[in-house]
C-alpha cells in the first residue's frame, strides 16, 4: 500500500521541479526584462566574476530618471526602506518602514557607504559604484570590518545593480541585476530557494518604485502601447 503511495507523490515532486527548472525559473530569472537586458553586461558584473546565480529583472515607469533616481537612492533599513512588503519583512525583526516621501538628507550617497538590511545594521550591502540617474551598484559585506563578501573567502556573496535608461518617449528603464557566489555545491538546493526570495521580493521593490516615482513625477509623460 505504502509503495502504491509514494510512487504517484514521487513523480508528482518530480514533475513539479521539471516545471519549475525548465518553465517558471528561467521567467522568474528575467521577470520584466528584455532578451537583450538578460544577456547584456551591466556595471557591477566584474564584481563577482564567480557568480553562479543572475537574475535581471526591469520595469517600464511612466516618469524620467531624474524623478526615478531619488527614490532608489533613498533605500536601506535606517533610510526609506525597500518599498517591499513591510509587514513580511517585519516578522523577521528587520524593522522596516517604506516612505511614501522623499527626504532630502537621504538623497546624498556615496561610494563607499552602507546600505543596512536591517535596522541594527546586521548586514547590508556597501555603495560600490554610483552614476547619479544612471546606475548604482550595491555589494554585500560586513560593516563592522567593511569586508565585502565575494563567495570565495566567504560562504556566499551577493551584487545588486540597478540601471536607470531614458526611453525615447521620456520614461525610464529600471534594471535590476542580482549576482550570487558561493563556494560550497551544498548551497545549490537553497540557492533555488533564495532565487525565489529574491524575485518575489524585488518584484514588488520595483513596483514600489514606480508607483511613487510616478505618482510624483511633476511632469507625467506618456507610455502608450509599453508593457509595465
Amino acid at each position: 500500500m505504502s509503495r502504491t503511495v509514494t510512487l504517484p507523490r514521487l513523480a508528482l515532486l518530480a514533475g513539479a521541479a521539471a516545471a519549475y527548472a525548465t518553465v517558471l525559473r528561467p521567467r522568474q530569472l528575467r521577470w520584466g526584462a528584455t532578451v537583450d537586458e538578460d544577456l547584456e553586461e551591466l556595471p557591477g558584473d566584474d564584481l563577482l566574476p564567480n557568480a553562479r546565480s543572475q537574475a535581471t529583472r526591469a520595469i517600464t515607469i511612466e516618469a524620467r530618471p531624474s524623478d526615478v533616481w531619488p527614490w532608489l537612492v533613498q533605500i536601506g533599513a535606517d533610510r526609506g526602506g525597500f518599498y517591499t512588503y513591510d509587514a513580511l519583512e517585519n516578522a523577521f525583526g528587520l524593522g522596516i518602514r517604506s516612505v511614501e516621501r522623499l527626504v532630502s538628507g537621504w538623497q546624498h550617497l556615496r561610494p563607499g557607504d552602507f546600505v543596512a538590511a536591517d535596522r541594527r545594521c546586521r548586514g547590508g550591502w556597501f555603495v560600490e559604484r554610483l552614476e547619479p540617474e544612471r546606475c548604482l551598484v550595491l555589494w554585500t559585506g560586513d560593516p563592522r570590518t567593511g569586508g565585502r563578501f565575494d563567495g570565495r573567502d566567504t560562504p556566499a556573496g551577493y551584487t545588486w545593480t540597478y540601471v536607470l535608461r531614458e526611453r525615447a518617449d521620456g520614461g525610464t528603464r529600471l534594471i535590476c541585476r542580482a549576482r550570487f557566489a558561493y563556494r560550497s555545491p551544498l548551497l545549490l538546493a537553497p540557492v533555488e530557494v533564495i532565487e525565489l526570495v529574491d524575485w518575489f521580493m524585488t518584484q514588488r521593490m520595483l513596483r514600489g518604485i514606480r508607483d511613487r516615482a510616478e505618482r510624483c513625477a511633476p511632469t507625467p509623460v506618456s507610455l502608450e502601447g509599453t508593457a509595465a
